[in-house]
């Protein structure tokens, strides 16, 4: 049974987009890390079960996703100009032009952010982890969806909360030094001396500063949810799920 998370926003009738969850699928092991709709191939998974699963989704989708070698960082790439499925290319964002090319990211904390531009013209999935939003993936897959960006829309899918995401005074300064106004996403020391950081707020930050204003999504907790989500911070071992966007065919 599928149980995908699809994003409620305003993009045009073209645009499909989906995140999904943790289950579904036929990934198991015995501490039940993998279980059950593990897409990550990276990360010591059964690769036939793996191949499973991303089967499983691809069959509701137009076209195999253009599966990415996350870095943690600022690269993106575009996914019509790749010819297959499987093209292990180092980036951390893919952007799309073309109808049923589908652009995903692979996540388990960290923030999966999908655009489209109100016209219906172009797309793209950002994978944003702390250093990614540093290095300014963000503003590198803005500027290459190259249209007004006063025309495009954004969503954030499931990530860890503010609640259980401790980093250290070293990831708080870069982000001040970058932007003061960063300093509102960083919230009292906790007892280990770790500062609680607030991914969502850190990323919409950076988008209105790039002059995108509608943003929606945001605020499921990948780590509290062990249920649904898989959190690389609350397990370690675990596997990874997908955010998914593509320009469809709605003559076909």
């Amino acid at each position: 049974m599928k149980d995908w998370i699809i994003p409620e926003w305003p993009s045009p009738a073209n645009v499909k987009a989906l995140f999904t969850t943790r289950n579904g699928g036929v990934s198991q092991d015995v501490e039940g890390k993998y279980a059950e709709l593990n897409l990550g191939d990276h990360v010591e998974d059964d690769l036939v079960l793996v191949q499973q699963n991303r089967q499983l989704l691809r069959n509701c989708l137009p076209s195999g996703p253009c599966w990415l070698k996350q870095v943690h960082g600022s690269k993106f790439i575009w996914a019509d100009k790749l010819n297959n499925e499987n093209h292990d290319v180092e980036a951390d964002a893919a952007l799309s032009r073309t109808q049923e090319v589908v652009c995903a990211v692979l996540v388990a904390d960290c923030l999966p952010i999908l655009l489209c531009n109100q016209g219906g013209s172009v797309v793209g999935a950002i994978h944003a982890g702390w250093r990614g939003l540093a290095s300014g993936v963000i503003e590198n897959a803005v500027h290459g969806m190259n249209c007004r960006v006063s025309d495009l829309i954004a969503w954030f899918g499931p990530a860890i909360s503010s609640q259980y995401f401790e980093v250290g005074d070293e990831v708080r300064d870069i982000f001040i030094n970058q932007d003061d106004q960063s300093s509102l996403a960083f919230f009292t020391a906790t007892d280990n001396g770790k500062w609680l950081a607030d991914i969502f707020l850190l990323a919409k930050q950076r988008l209105l500063n790039l002059g995108i204003n509608r943003i929606y999504g945001g605020g499921e907790c990948t780590y509290s949810n062990p249920t649904r989500f898989y959190s690389y911070r609350r397990d370690k071992r675990t596997g990874r799920m997908a955010a998914l966007i593509w320009l469809s065919n709605l003559n076909a």
